[in-house]
């Protein structure tokens, strides 16, 4: 049976080689989960995952925080959300959305927010947020550090 739970910070390797494919930039599951522990956890990141029966690594991750923002007020933050390439089209990420939702109810939030890359690669990703009831309203805008 599927089962969906919170991974805590001992075990943030179940959750690194998913979490690997939508952040490639760490280049292997180590650097991941060293970064997650080291810097996201202590600033409150959590993590949570989907498990399949006869499998200890998690095949959908949600990444995420509670947060606070003049602009949003308590909110739910979503940093990450992906299901592994092998394990897609079997409605984990919405069972993800479902456990962020709840989450966000028990935490007395009054959103959930997140950012999402564009381009015709992020259609199904763009597809699930609508799906669940996430409204396009915002534009986020960035400049990196060599043009500053």
């Amino acid at each position: 049976m599927t089962e969906i739970r919170e991974i805590g910070a001992d075990q943030t390797k179940l959750a690194a080689a998913t979490l690997l494919e939508l952040r490639p930039r760490w280049g292997t599951s180590d650097a991941l989960t060293h970064f997650v522990d080291t810097e996201l956890r202590p600033r409150g990141y959590r993590l949570a995952g989907v498990f399949l029966p006869d499998d200890d690594s998690a095949v959908s991750v949600l990444g995420f925080r509670e947060a606070w923002h003049t602009a949003w007020g308590h909110h739910l933050y979503v940093d990450d959300l992906i299901t592994a390439a092998t394990a897609r089209g079997h409605g984990h990420a919405d069972l993800l959305m479902s456990w962020a939702k709840q989450e966000a109810r028990r935490l007395n939030c009054e959103a959930i927010h997140l950012d999402s890359g564009v381009g015709p690669d992020r259609a199904p990703a763009h597809r699930l947020y609508m799906r669940n009831h996430l409204s396009i309203t915002a534009h986020h805008f960035t400049v990196q550090a060599d043009s500053y």
